[in-house]
C-alpha cells in the first residue's frame, strides 16, 4: 500500500474547502455536523433573520485567515435588500469570536444586517426617522447587527464592549447590538 504524506498546508487547505462546502446547503443547528472543526480553527455560526439562510464555518485556522472562508462570509452577510456583495473586515469576526468566548453561548448569532450598499444606507436613511448613519460603516463591512439566542441583549452588548474593539450600538426597542470595528464608542 502506497503511503501519501500530505503537508500541514495541504490538510488545512481540505480542511477549509469542506468547511466552505458546508456553505452550500443550509446547516442544521443541532446536532453539529458530521466533521469536526480542528480545536485550533475559530468558527462562528450564524442564522439570517432576513434570507433564512445558516452559516456555520471556520473562518481562521492557526491564526491564519483562510480566504474562501472570508470569500463566503462576504457573500453570507450581503446586503438582503440589493444582494450586493461588499468585503467584510476580518477583524469583525475576530471580535464576535472573542464575545462568542466571553458569554460561553453556542447558538448562532443571529443577523439583522451585515454589508450595505450605498443606495440601501440612503433609502434606509430617509425611511428610518435618522436611525442610519449617513457615513455607516456597514457600507465598508466593518459593522453587523446581531442578537444572540438565549443571550440577554445588555449581556451582548457588555460583551461587545468589553472587548474594546470598536463601536457598540444599543437598540432594545429593536432587539439587536451593533457592533463595529470602527473606533471605540458606545450609544
Amino acid at each position: 500500500m502506497k503511503h501519501i504524506k500530505h503537508s500541514r498546508r495541504c490538510f488545512f487547505g481540505h480542511l477549509a474547502k469542506l468547511a466552505i462546502a458546508g456553505t452550500v446547503l443550509p446547516l442544521p443547528l443541532s446536532p453539529r455536523p458530521a466533521f469536526a472543526f480542528p480545536s485550533r480553527a475559530r468558527t462562528l455560526e450564524f442564522a439570517h433573520t432576513h434570507t433564512g439562510e445558516r452559516l456555520e464555518i471556520a473562518y481562521a485556522i492557526d491564526g491564519n485567515y483562510v480566504p474562501d472562508a472570508l470569500t463566503a462570509l462576504s457573500r453570507f452577510l450581503r446586503d438582503h435588500y440589493t444582494g450586493s456583495v461588499g468585503r467584510m473586515d476580518p477583524k469583525l469576526f475576530d471580535l464576535l469570536y472573542e464575545m462568542k468566548l466571553s458569554l460561553r453561548c453556542d447558538q448562532p448569532f443571529q443577523v439583522i444586517s451585515g454589508y450595505r450598499c450605498p443606495d440601501t444606507n440612503a433609502t434606509l436613511r430617509s425611511t428610518s426617522n435618522g436611525g442610519v448613519a449617513k457615513h455607516s460603516l456597514h457600507m465598508e463591512g466593518k459593522a453587523i447587527d446581531i442578537r444572540l439566542g438565549g443571550v440577554p441583549l445588555a449581556d451582548l452588548r457588555d460583551a461587545a464592549r468589553s472587548a474594546r474593539a470598536g463601536g457598540v450600538g444599543y437598540y432594545p426597542d429593536d432587539q439587536f447590538v451593533h457592533v463595529d470595528t470602527g473606533r471605540v464608542r458606545h450609544w
